[in-house]
């Protein structure tokens, strides 16, 4: 193992870390896009392996899947064939006319300033027709305030893929002055290679700091809510109403885009 990213750089070991069976996130999204009566044109931004666009576009919408990963996005035309896949930056992209934006698994929070933020959330008012969805998956900042469950101790895992098996101790750390949600993860293999350490970090976003962000860029929340949701316990199921509060480790957002 040596630089890079373990998982982004080698998506089928990405997928094998993280199987995917039902499509949840894609089947949620979906859910979202139906009950708000969305055009059928959807960007998936930050798509990864392309699993979702895909289902997105089983479900018969035409969708775009982009990401700024070279690897993701060849694994994505190999094997989760019918989007089209471009490469892009999420704090700043020029992709077209569509009626909806899908951003899920935490990916809008690489967005980590607010100047970072507001190029994502303008690209999105370009990228939408009036009246145009913007759907997202994240975690909850406000979680964080007098929690600690998640920071106490690492998270450890290990899965094997190939023949070689693969362990990962991951602990997360709040950085409070970048208001960020550092996660180191070391990387071991059972063939000897030397320990692999990676370091990524998610901003925390808090839902009424959201909410302003949104209103800024001409957004009207539709629904804004800690779960159900595909990566809540228990899961999102098909048919189950959006919650009401916001206390969860998770954000599900449906904003539209302002029609005048």
């Amino acid at each position: 193992m040596t630089g890079g990213n373990l998982l982004t750089d080698h998506p089928a070991l990405y997928e094998a870390r993280f199987p995917d069976p039902d499509r949840l996130a894609a089947r949620w999204a979906e859910d979202c896009l139906r009950r708000h009566g969305a055009g059928t044109r959807v960007l998936d931004m930050g798509c990864g392996t392309g699993r979702d666009a895909a289902h997105l576009h089983g479900a018969g919408r035409t969708v775009t899947g982009a990401d700024l990963s070279e690897a993701m996005l060849a694994h994505a035309r190999a094997h989760h064939p019918g989007p089209r896949y471009v490469r892009a930056d999420l704090h700043g992209f020029d992709l077209g006319s569509f009626d909806a934006v899908v951003c899920l698994d935490s990916s809008l929070l690489y967005c980590h300033t607010n100047d970072q933020l507001d190029g994502f959330l303008a690209s999105c008012r370009h990228a939408l027709a009036p009246g145009g969805l913007l759907v997202a998956e994240l975690r909850n900042g406000a979680y964080f305030l007098g929690r600690t469950d998640l920071l106490d101790r690492p998270a450890v895992d290990a899965f094997t893929w190939q023949g070689r098996t693969y362990r990962s101790r991951t602990t997360l750390t709040v950085d409070r002055t970048a208001q960020l949600l550092r996660r180191t993860r070391v990387w071991t293999t059972d063939d000897g290679s030397p320990p692999f350490p990676q370091h990524s970090a998610w901003r925390l976003l808090f839902p009424h700091e959201l909410r302003h962000f949104l209103a800024a860029h001409g957004f009207e929340v539709l629904e804004l809510h800690d779960g159900p949701g595909p990566r809540t316990e228990p899961p999102w199921r098909a048919g189950e109403p959006p919650g009401a509060t916001t206390d969860g480790d998770r954000l599900h957002l449906v904003a539209r885009l302002h029609t005048h």
